[in-house]
């Protein structure tokens, strides 16, 4: 069996080349294929034989294309010239280039991994947003042609998509996964994560990129006892649609058969508030962000990305602070209250509802703010699909919060969450 990195490189194209043309994950790259063959030749060189082969050989990565990467240009998903975001390769792709990862290429984000879309269509349904703005990094994952791809999140941004799609998407805690490189839309929430079809293959990924990763096994997941879960009814639930509620429950309803136990608890009762502060922070951050280039490239954004900045211009220094204080604040309320009912892992719908109809909208983000918003980890697993749609059933997920700094300890028990749920949703 060919197990060279050179021949996986070559069958990775020839996955691109026949699948993307109608789903546009990738961001076009004239080149990809002689790009990608030499530095899989170099790879097969360094790492000579089966021995001593790093973990992640030849594994090709979607990148998202507001990572920094040498020889790709970045662009953000917008018409602002390439030369003016260029920087330094973030250190990210370092670590996976070391555990010898392929870059498969970039990946098309929403515009500065804002709200504006990019053109990547859903694998399940093409007429369906795949969610964004980690778009193509979960189109790529669901479509088969790549088995990894990075994403960040700084609301909704990869939790939802891998929803919308049926992958699995991994927000590590904020900060866990160094951020040096890639363009920033709110400091305080971006969070680079992870895509896969499913936990087995996320989680070496997530050993080479999270800061200071310790062995699952370690942990009390690594002991056989499952995870206390908690439901947080009161608005914040409320805000998923009947066919995401009535899915959740009934996959709720098998954990509990399994033997989890389950705990419904009201949680958060100042959602209004949290929702409000993070618009202040996010928006306030995102002007700074882009304080060098609107100035002049201001007639190159799209309306919605503009608009967003100009909102974040008006955005006092006292508001701003005053909002960070309610996220500290809010956040030791939520490890307080796990603390005092026990729970491990918070589980919700990981979206609103299925995939909505149409690509001028990326969906709603809601159902990840409260928890970027404090940023712990999350992991939305796959869990069924919707019924009774013209267009076939669409991909529905269930999301999983945990403690700050618990990111092991999640995807742990992630892989009993993940058989008890149902797996993947391959693309029909």
């Amino acid at each position: 069996m060919d197990t060279s990195c050179a021949t996986a490189a070559a069958r990775l194209c020839d996955r691109i080349e026949a699948a993307d043309g109608e789903i546009r994950a990738f961001v076009p790259e004239p080149g990809r294929r002689e790009r990608l063959l030499h530095e899989a030749r170099m790879a097969d060189a360094r790492w000579n034989g089966p021995g001593g082969r790093p973990v992640l050989f030849g594994v090709p990565v979607g990148v998202k294309d507001i990572v920094r990467v040498d020889g790709l240009p970045t662009r953000a998903g917008s018409d602002v010239p390439a030369e003016a975001l260029a920087g330094p390769q973030a250190s990210l792709i370092d670590r996976l280039r070391a555990a010898g990862a392929l870059v498969a290429g970039k990946t098309v984000t929403a515009e500065f991994a804002v709200t504006a879309p990019g053109p990547t269509r859903n694998p399940h349904h093409l007429d369906h947003t795949p969610g964004g703005s980690s778009s193509g990094s979960a189109a790529a994952v669901a479509a088969g042609m790549v088995p990894l791809a990075i994403g960040t999140q700084t609301i909704g941004s990869m939790i939802r998509p891998a929803a919308y799609c049926g992958v699995v998407g991994f927000k590590p805690t904020h900060g866990r996964i160094p951020s040096d490189g890639v363009i920033a839309n709110a400091p305080t929430f971006d969070t680079v994560g992870l895509f896969a079809p499913d936990v087995a293959t996320l989680a070496p990924a997530a050993a080479v990129l999270c800061d200071g990763w310790r062995p699952s096994g370690d942990g009390e997941e690594g002991t056989g006892r499952r995870p206390v879960l908690g439901i947080p009814l009161g608005p914040y639930l409320d805000r998923a649609d009947t066919e995401a509620t009535s899915s959740f429950e009934e996959r709720a309803g098998r954990l509990e058969a399994a033997g989890f136990t389950v705990r419904r608890m009201p949680f958060p009762d100042d959602f209004d508030q949290v929702r409000a502060d993070q618009v202040v922070i996010g928006r306030y951050e995102l002007a700074r962000a882009h304080a060098a280039w609107f100035p002049r490239y201001a007639a190159r954004y799209h309306e919605q990305t503009a608009e967003a900045i100009r909102q974040g211009q008006r955005i006092g220094d006292d508001a701003y602070a005053a909002a960070l204080g309610e996220r500290a604040a809010f956040r030791d309320r939520l490890v307080a209250a796990m603390d005092r009912d026990g729970i491990d892992l918070w589980i919700t719908p990981a979206a609103t509802g299925p995939a909505p109809y149409g690509l001028k909208s990326t969906g709603d983000s809601v159902m990840s703010l409260p928890w970027s918003y404090a940023g712990v980890p999350a992991l939305a697993l796959p869990a069924g699909r919707a019924a009774g749609r013209a267009a076939g059933s669409l991909p529905l997920g269930v999301q999983c919060a945990a403690r700050p700094g618990a990111d092991e300890r999640l995807l742990g028990w992630a892989v009993d969450l993940e058989s008890t749920l149902g797996g993947s949703s391959a693309p029909v």
